[in-house]
């Protein structure tokens, strides 16, 4: 098999390779406010619940979580596993994962803001509301940015994790290249793209910094 074939069959799986990683920022980005919101309530129960989630979701292996949402319709509900189950369970499990990952970085953010600027709002007239929006969230975003960018990088190269419960994603089609043609070759070539793709996030994380370099600390 020439390198063309092998680049154009490892295309197709990185295409999945990009689903992946958009759908789960599209859904762990907002659903990590609520938890951070949660953990950091006044309301006991409810701030126990999110530690618990957060603490459970870091704590063990993201390959675990995939096989327990795949496997749960089945032996919890008697529910048929089809081809479509593998796919939602892997978005379902990165979704939720991150989340838990985003969370603690919305609450350090959240948290790092002096109790004094919220006074100072007070004091001019601000809403609640008023003073997270104009005041709070811009600095929160700046000061999360990092780590956020962090987690987004960390996440380009978790999604090859999904070959784990037969998602054919870049880097399963290229084990199996590896396999059949008994060459390193696809290991090179699939590395290289997840280079690019991470590159190219770094460029739009820093594009972002730059603009929002006239909030000062």
């Amino acid at each position: 098999m020439d390198i063309a074939t092998m680049v154009g069959m490892l295309l197709e799986g990185f295409g999945t390779t990009i689903q992946i990683f958009v759908l789960t920022l599209v859904g762990s980005i907002p659903l990590a406010v609520p938890i951070a919101l949660a953990r950091m309530s006044r309301f006991a129960p409810l701030r126990a619940l999110a530690r618990v989630y957060i603490s459970v979701l870091r704590g063990t292996p993201l390959m675990l979580q995939m096989f327990a949402i795949y496997f749960a319709p089945y032996y919890v509900f008697g529910i048929e596993l089809t081809t479509d189950s593998k796919w939602q369970a892997c978005i379902v499990a990165f979704i939720v994962n991150y989340a838990a990952y985003f969370a603690e970085i919305y609450r350090s953010g959240i948290q790092s803001i002096p109790r004094g600027q919220y006074e100072a709002a007070e004091v001019l007239g601000y809403s609640r509301m008023q003073t997270f929006v104009r005041i709070v969230l811009p600095q929160v975003v700046k000061r999360i940015l990092p780590a956020m960018g962090n987690e987004i990088i960390t996440l380009v190269k978790d999604t090859s994790l999904a070959f784990a419960i037969g998602v054919a994603e870049m880097f399963s089609t290229a084990k199996a290249l590896v396999a059949s043609q008994v060459s390193m070759v696809p290991f090179a070539i699939s590395a290289a793209f997840y280079w690019v793709f991470n590159f190219l996030v770094e460029i739009v994380i820093g594009f972002v910094e730059k603009k929002l370099n006239y909030y000062h600390d």
